[in-house]
Order: structure tokens, then C-alpha cells, then sequence
């Protein structure tokens, strides 16, 4: 029987270091614990391969080889830039460093929001509901992120998770909210032609920072509808602001005398009897030094603000919009046609409906912007109806006038030269049955609504002055015999002198 010689037995027993090593390594990794287990293992291994070098340079002199220390030489150089890759990550795990190279610093974050964001005091989070992560939104909101681990946020998919869509009032994927404090903000719905912007979420943080409230004044007294359920209330309108984050509150200007320095938006619903003089003219003070004004006027009221929709080149028609063929009857206007506005940009060809309403004309004004919001279909679909007592309809030329009638209109004005950023908001529409209790949760009524006052209190502002980054222009524009002349140069021209270059210094060198 062969035996094995000592010489062999010691070769075999020093593979055993490595083995040790390599069995603690693997333990401590896979279990993320470097306790006992790992050490009982490691320890062995490393005095193993310690004893191994020391006999194997006092028995071969191997230390003393030209061929050992080009080998130790090499491996110690690996270990070096290994731990040196190694520190380089781990320092970029700890710490985050990124420059920005675009001249209008496309990839950074607006001073304002540096500011903004490293003073915060309190936890906010950023919920998305969207399925989608656009890298350019989760790029914007990691820059965020990396000025304060006060910052989060969270994508939320809508469909797997409900209970919490529904407790967020999630209507549609892409729906972006702001929260802190139990506080509650939409900052804008992302999509793939509306990206996350830097200003909308900095304008939300700052009010949820500073504890500014949105707050909508109902007008009362004059034969508005209630706030509080009951029969011709607009409970439904004043709950649905109040889980928007608004907060509401009834205002009696007869009482009051003037407009409260805290109101974002004035909402008069359905005024039946005239305003005194002093409150017109109390609204229209506030419109002029940059309130913002919803008006919900219905057909057979004079709310008497005549003078105030003069200055804005508002007409309000006394004829009733009809649809003869209506499933409903002739006065119950369907609209489907919506105008380009941020109201209604989102609602297609999709249904709202208004039971007796009058047509809204429009002159031009200097410094009033006017866009039309709801618009009936075209003759002879549609068209406004002069007389209202004949139970025989028909149009009359002269004195009638043909659709398509526009039922709503937004309209902006510049408050003054010195605060370009400063202006009122006035959003009328002739009719003001579709907010009411019942009426409100149908078809798009409650959102044309909504998106009116949201509109109106201007969260769409940034207070601060955060300019939009643009990319420059940087093209170069060529002819064609440049273009030519430059691919001639680069194919042709160019390599054939780097050739002769390198010819010419061989043949010097020769």
C-alpha cells in the first residue's frame, strides 16, 4: 500500500486554509452577521495560510525569487485598486456629489427649492398613483431627496392598492400628492406630454411649510344655495372643496362690508336677487388688486354686476341656449365640447349637463385673456331661444342666434405692470343648477366645478421666482457643400494625415 510521504501530508493539510476562508467569507456574507459562526472559520483559515507562507519561505527561499515578488508585486497592486474601488463606493453610497455641466442647469434644482428643501423641519412625502415610473420625474424627485432625508416619496399603483386611492381622492392614474402633518395637497397630474414640474411641487411644499391655507368664500344673501344639505344646497360642492384641502366658509358682504384679506377665491352660486352697490363694488375691488371670482349666474337673474363684467368684456345673453332635440328636454343643455383650458383640458368628448342656461358673449378688452369653456353644438343642434314663453320652438332670424353657444368662459387680467406675475381670475358661467345636490356627482358636472376653483385660488402660481430651464440652441446649421466638405475631411482627408505622419516619423526613425 502506498504511503503518502509528510511533505505531502503538509501540502494537504494547509488547503485547508483557504478552504476556511473562503466557507466564514461566504457565512458572513449570505447572513449579513459576523458573529461567532463566521469568525470560528476565518480565524482558523487566516493563521492556515499564515503558517503556510512562513514554512514555504524557509523550506523553497521563494520570497527571495525575482518571479515571487513580480507575482506579490501584482497581486498587492490588485488589492489596492480593489479596495480602492471599493472605498470609491462606499463613500458614494454615504455621501452624493453631481455636477451639473448644462449651461441652464437642466439637471439642478432651483435655488429657491435647495433653500426650501434643506430648511425642512417636519417629514413630507410625495405620493405618485401611476404605474409608470417616468425616469425623468424619479430623477427630478431623487434630487429632492438627496438635499434632505426629510424628503420622500413613493410610487403607488391605483389598482393594487384602493382603499388608499380612495382615501387620497384618486380620480385618474398619474395624480401627484404632497403631504405632511396630515396635510393633503395635489400637486398636478403627470402624463406622458405633462411631466412632474419643479415648480408646481416647490410651490405645494412652501404653502404645506408655511401652513397657508386655500380658502374659498361663498357669497350669501341674496338667494345663493345653502351650504348644508337640504333641499336647493350645495352640501355635496362645499364637502367635495373641503377634501381638496379647501377650506370654506359663507360670507355676508351686507354684514362683512368688504372682502376678507385671507380669500383666495369668491364663489357666488345662483344669486336670484340684486347685490347692493357696495358689495358689487367690494367684489370688484378685490378682482382689481388680484382676487379671483367665480360666477355661477343662472337665466331670469340680474345679480346686478353689470359694471364689473363691463370692465372684463363680459356680456351675459338673456336668451335660453336650446337643443331641440334633446332626450331630456329642449332646455337641458348636453355639452361634450370643451375649450383648450386647464378647467377642462382633460375631458375629451366626455358629458357635462345644465338645465336652463343662458349664452355668455365676449368683447375684446385690452389686458383680458378669454377662453371658452363649454360650448353647445352647432345649428341646428342648438341655438339661444329669444322667446321663452311660446310652447311652439323654433328659431327666428334676428333674433335668435345660432350655436355653437358658449355657455362658460375663464378670463385672466394682468394687475400691473410692476408684478408681471400678479393677476385676478374670473371664471363665469350661465348657469348654476349643475352644482347642486344630486346634480354635482353626475357625469363631469362636480369637476368642472372643481377644476374651476382649484384654477381660480391659483395653485397653479408659484409664489416663488422659479424661471422654467430651457436648453440653448446649440445646432449648427450647414449648407450641403459643408456638409459634404466636413465628411470628405473626416474620411478622407483627416486619416490620410495621421497615415502620412506616421510614415514619415517611421522613415526618420529608420
Amino acid at each position: 500500500m502506498k504511503q503518502i510521504k509528510p511533505k505531502r501530508t503538509w501540502k494537504l493539510l494547509f488547503l485547508l486554509g483557504p478552504f476556511l476562508l473562503t466557507t466564514g467569507l461566504v457565512i458572513g456574507l449570505i447572513s449579513g452577521k459576523w458573529g461567532i459562526t463566521p469568525l470560528l472559520f476565518l480565524i482558523p483559515g487566516i493563521i492556515i495560510i499564515i503558517a503556510w507562507f512562513i514554512w514555504q519561505s524557509q523550506t523553497t527561499k521563494w520570497w527571495a525569487k525575482r518571479s515571487t515578488q513580480a507575482g506579490t508585486n501584482a497581486l498587492l497592486a490588485t488589492v489596492a485598486v480593489l479596495a480602492i474601488l471599493g472605498l470609491i463606493n462606499f463613500l458614494g453610497s454615504r455621501y452624493h456629489f453631481r455636477t451639473d455641466l448644462t449651461e441652464a442647469k437642466l439637471f439642478s434644482l432651483a435655488p429657491q427649492t435647495l433653500e426650501l428643501v434643506k430648511k425642512l423641519s417636519q417629514p413630507v412625502k410625495v405620493s405618485i398613483f401611476d404605474v409608470n415610473q417616468n425616469p425623468q420625474d424619479r430623477d427630478l424627485l431623487e434630487n429632492y431627496r438627496r438635499q434632505s432625508d426629510k424628503f420622500q416619496f413613493e410610487y403607488i399603483d391605483p389598482q393594487a392598492r384602493p382603499v388608499l386611492a380612495r382615501q387620497f381622492g384618486v380620480k385618474q392614474p398619474g395624480e401627484v400628492y404632497l403631504e405632511s402633518n396630515q396635510e393633503r395637497k395635489l400637486v398636478q397630474v403627470v402624463n406622458q406630454s405633462d411631466r412632474l414640474s419643479e415648480i408646481r411641487l416647490t410651490n405645494r411644499l412652501e404653502q404645506v411649510i408655511s401652513g397657508k391655507a386655500t380658502k374659498a368664500y361663498f357669497l350669501q344673501g341674496h338667494g345663493e344655495y345653502q351650504l348644508t344639505p337640504g333641499e336647493n344646497a350645495i352640501s355635496q360642492a362645499v364637502q367635495a372643496l373641503n377634501d381638496k384641502n379647501f377650506t370654506t366658509e359663507p360670507l355676508n358682504l351686507a354684514e362683512q362690508g368688504k372682502i376678507p384679506e385671507d380669500a383666495n377665491v369668491i364663489i357666488i352660486a345662483g344669486a336670484k336677487r340684486a347685490l347692493f352697490d357696495n358689495e358689487a363694488q367690494a367684489i370688484q375691488d378685490y378682482l382689481n388688486r388680484g382676487g379671483n371670482v367665480f360666477l355661477m349666474i343662472d337665466p331670469d337673474t340680474n345679480p346686478k354686476l353689470d359694471p364689473l363684467l363691463n370692465a372684463w368684456g363680459v356680456k351675459l345673453d338673456n336668451r335660453l341656449a336650446v337643443q331641440p332635440a334633446g332626450k331630456y328636454g329642449p332646455a337641458v343643455i348636453i355639452v361634450t365640447q370643451y375649450g383648450n383650458h386647464p378647467i377642462t383640458k382633460d375631458f375629451g368628448n366626455s358629458i357635462s349637463y345644465y338645465n336652463f342656461a343662458r349664452p355668455i358673449a365676449t368683447t375684446p378688452v385690452n389686458g383680458v385673456q378669454s377662453t371658452p369653456l363649454l360650448l353647445t353644438k352647432p345649428f341646428p343642434d342648438s341655438w339661444a331661444e329669444s322667446d321663452q314663453k311660446s310652447e311652439k320652438l323654433e328659431f327666428n332670424e334676428g333674433k335668435d342666434i345660432k350655436g355653437p353657444l358658449n355657455l362658460g368662459i375663464a378670463l385672466t387680467k394682468k394687475v400691473n405692470a410692476s408684478t408681471p406675475n400678479k393677476e385676478s381670475r374670473l371664471v363665469v358661467i350661465g348657469n348654476s343648477d349643475f352644482v347642486t345636490d344630486g346634480l354635482f356627482q353626475q357625469q363631469l358636472n362636480g369637476d368642472v366645478f372643481l377644476n374651476s376653483v382649484t384654477w381660480l385660488s391659483q395653485q397653479d402660481q408659484q409664489p416663488l421666482s422659479i424661471r422654467p430651464k430651457e436648453a440653448k440652441n446649440r445646432r449648427i446649421n450647414l449648407s450641403t457643400a459643408q456638409a459634404i466638405l466636413l465628411q470628405i475631411s473626416s474620411l478622407l482627408i483627416l486619416p490620410f494625415l495621421g497615415f502620412l505622419s506616421a510614415g514619415l516619423l517611421w522613415w526618420q526613425r529608420r
